[in-house]
């Protein structure tokens, strides 16, 4: 059922004075219903709403013009005014409250509305007895009393608009009057509030008693019209007739247009010829096709069997129902039956069937149905005593395509990775995508010697050559990780997890390698879950240490800044490599709380030092694109009193990758505190140059790799070098060579142009008190110590 009422909750059968004004929920039905059928209709008021007010409001001023202040009588005036129209904005909010739920806020609101409006009119009559005698007042009461019957009249639909506005009203009258002991009068105007709210309370409830009958017709005539409707769209279907020989008599010209022929030329004609096509000569006929011939023959009742039909048209589904007819003396007659075309639905469901266990992006074999291979191959690798292997294939390099291009780009990569892959594949092998750039493959016999890493090989080697999309020649590489059944596992589950588990450790290796499972790598694994379980209490435990390497000036070797660097000293496992606890940090985002607390050490350790040695932050993807990031940053410098230019961001490549616009926002509001950035590790990763023109980098720091190269007289790292300076130079821009190991190093990293060199020739990372110790022994040379 379409239609929008239809959809609406149900209307109560009894009503109560509470539920009519809205303070109670109904018997039976929905209390947002009753107030749609109420409130939908009071924007058509609003002409009646603000003539009435502006009439009362006229004539207040005429009356009391000269009596009463003129700046309190136009200042009261445009109150009304104002409030009166946002009664009728609410009213227009509320006018498709017929077709949706009412909320009670919405109820809340308008009822204080009224009564807003109802307390400037009592304010009126307030005003009008302390400036005038209290009989004349009576003039503003009978403004008020007017309005009362307009809405009592105008919005009797809902009576809460004529209770708050009289209640709030009344109330003013009432004290009023009885405030200067006009006791007649403030009985007079009690009577009047009682009625009115009684009456309005009973126009109310004979208004929504009508509008719920009105709305009960309309929705049975919905009813009604839909049964007709989808009684005539299933007049597609058809009687048809057979006798004892299978031959149709009395076809209806409905199951002759079924059937694309004309009824001189289906009458007497075989049933399951005219529906078996080209198969009633060669007798290959589908299995519906023969089910329906063998029910036929047994003489079966049946019912909504799905038969495939060929016509002259083409391939199509018929849905039959069929009853044996029997004459006087219980003899077979023949056969009489219902048929309808089913075709767009069955269609549809081969659709969705074919949807819910095939990629759509690259028409291979989704998760399900690698799943259900890879349960089908364990199977027969238990029933025959063989194995079969399931491979984990993981891209290398999409996501900086994938982030860098655009997804369309990324997903045409995928669509020709998926064809690659279907190249590669046998009989023996079914591949699909598990998601994302996640692939696999199932090989369903394994047994033979180096087959499972031949397909593996082959598949890295084939994913590993260029890509053509749009114009852009691509390489991504493919990481492969394979485990075998039933040997490292023997269900579904296990097998998936020990191929995901050679899968990280090919990826860890460097990509662009097959991996097969071992047993030791579950070691691995718990290594990594024990890790992530202390460095998620080593910040509450004070297990971090920050170390510090000098950069120092490539001329005259003064130290100019140092390189805060995180060091973990675990209470369970010692002294760990930030190559290992920093990946995962960066996995589990532990990074950003790290990172917050070495950006406020690193400043507060830095406001020892002499004031024009900086201290640089190495700050990660993750850190960089959280959006308190700079709130963090302004925090650390505050707190420690460090000004901002002395604190230098360290960044590198990847975080452009991941978001390039968010990381260009990030920096730029570093830069507008006063601090500077460095684009670490220049040249290693995804590089753009893009960024370099619309980010003013401080430094670019050349990676070690390149540094050593040079220093070996690699051509290319020369080249490198020198191209990078000359580049910095143009645009502004100090480098830093970092790995700068001995003294030749340093001389011809000074000889390239290089502005700071760091590296263990000048000094190793060292703790706070070394860095403090090396301006303490050298005060002669530095004579500003903070």
């Amino acid at each position: 059922m379409t239609d929008s009422h239809l959809n609406l909750p149900q209307l109560p059968l009894k009503l109560t004075s509470g539920a009519v004004i809205g303070l109670a929920d109904p018997a039976q039905g929905d209390w947002a219903r009753l107030r749609g059928l109420q409130y939908g209709q009071l924007a058509s008021k609003n002409a009646a709403c603000l003539f009435g007010n502006g009439i009362g409001v006229v004539l207040a001023i005429a009356i009391f013009f000269g009596k009463i202040p003129l700046v309190l009588l136009l200042g009261w005036a445009m109150a009304v005014a104002i409030a009166v129209g946002l009664v009728a904005k609410l009213h227009e909010r509320l006018s498709n409250t017929d077709r949706r739920a009412m909320q009670r806020s919405e109820f809340i609101q308008h009822g204080f509305m009224c009564g807003l409006v109802a307390m400037l009119w009592g304010l009126a009559m307030v005003a009008s007895s302390i400036f005038t005698a209290p009989v004349e007042s009576l003039a503003i009461w009978a403004i008020v009393t007017m309005l009362a019957l307009g809405s009592l009249v105008a919005m009797g639909a809902a009576p809460l608009t004529t209770i708050a506005f009289v209640s709030v009203a009344g109330l003013a009258g009432f004290g009023t009057y009885l405030w200067h002991a006009e006791y007649a009068l403030a009985v007079l105007v009690l009577a009047f509030s009682c009625i009115a709210i009684l009456g309005s309370v009973r126009i109310g409830f004979e208004h929504l008693t009508a509008r719920i009958a009105e709305a009960g017709m309309i929705e049975k005539g919905e009813v009604v019209s839909l049964l007709l409707r989808e009684f005539e769209e299933n007049q597609a279907d058809w009687l048809w007739q057979i006798d004892q020989a299978r031959r149709v008599r009395t076809p209806s010209p409905r199951f002759a247009f079924a059937l694309g022929r004309e009824v001189p030329e289906v009458e007497g004609a075989s049933f399951i010829q005219l529906i078996a096509g080209e198969a009633w000569e060669s007798g290959n006929f589908p299995p519906s096709l023969r089910d329906l011939a063998e029910r036929l023959k047994q003489r079966e009742n049946f019912s909504s069997l799905i038969v495939e039909v060929w016509l002259p048209e083409g391939r199509r589904w018929w849905e039959l129902s069929g009853t044996p007819m029997l004459d006087e003396k219980g003899n077979f007659t023949g056969y009489r039956g219902v048929g309808s075309d089913v075709t767009v639905r069955r269609e549809s469901d081969e659709k969705i069937a074919k949807l819910a266990r095939f990629d759509t992006l690259t028409g291979l074999p989704n998760r399900l149905m690698l799943t259900e291979a890879l349960g089908d191959a364990l199977r027969y690798a238990d029933q025959w005593r063989t194995r079969c292997a399931f491979l984990m294939i993981d891209l290398d390099r999409f996501k900086a395509v994938n982030d860098s291009l655009g997804h369309q780009v990324g997903d045409k990569l995928l669509a020709q990775v998926a064809e690659r892959l279907k190249s590669l594949m046998s009989d023996n092998e079914l591949c699909g995508r598990l998601g994302g750039d996640e692939f696999a493959i199932v090989v369903r016999d394994g047994s033979e010697s180096g087959h499972v890493a031949k397909v593996a090989n082959s598949a890295i080697e084939r994913l590993s050559q260029p890509y053509q999309v749009d114009n852009h020649t691509l390489y991504v590489g493919a990481s492969v990780g394979s485990a075998f059944g039933p040997r490292d596992g023997a269900t579904v589950e296990t097998l998936m997890r020990n191929a995901d588990l050679a899968l990280y450790r090919a990826k860890d290796n460097g990509g662009s390698n097959h991996f097969a499972y071992e047993p030791s790598l579950h070691a691995d694994a718990e290594e990594r879950r024990r890790l992530e379980l202390s460095l998620r209490n080593a910040l509450g435990r004070d297990e971090f240490a920050l170390a510090f390497q000098p950069v120092v000036d490539a001329n005259d070797e003064h130290i100019v800044s140092f390189e805060a660097l995180l060091r973990w000293n675990s209470k369970e496992h010692g002294f760990v490599s930030p190559v290992k606890f920093v990946p995962i940090a960066e996995d589990t985002r532990l990074i950003v709380p790290i990172g917050d607390w070495v950006l406020r050490e690193a400043c507060k350790e830095a406001t020892n030092w002499p004031v024009h040695v900086k201290v640089a932050v190495n700050v990660s993807a993750e850190q960089l694109l959280d959006p308190t990031f700079a709130t963090s940053v302004v925090g650390a410098l505050s707190a420690s009193g460090l000004p901002a230019h002395r604190l230098e961001i360290e960044v590198t490549e990847s975080i452009f990758v991941r978001d390039q616009t968010i990381a260009r926002s990030a920096l730029e509001q570093i830069m507008a505190l006063g601090c500077s950035v460095a684009l670490d590790d220049f040249g290693t990763g995804y590089s753009s140059l893009g960024y370099l023109r619309t980010l003013r980098f401080s430094t670019i720091k050349i990676d070690r790799s390149f540094v050593q190269g040079a220093a070996r007289h690699h051509a290319e790292s020369l080249a490198i070098v020198r191209a990078v300076v000359a580049m910095a130079d143009s645009l502004g821009m100090s480098t830093t060579a970092e790995g700068v190991e001995d003294a030749q190093e340093a001389k011809l990293i000074r000889e390239l142009g290089c502005k700071k060199i760091q590296g263990y020739y000048f000094g190793r990372p060292m703790a706070a008190e070394d860095a403090l110790k090396l301006f303490r022994q050298n005060r002669a040379r530095y004579s500003d110590v903070a």
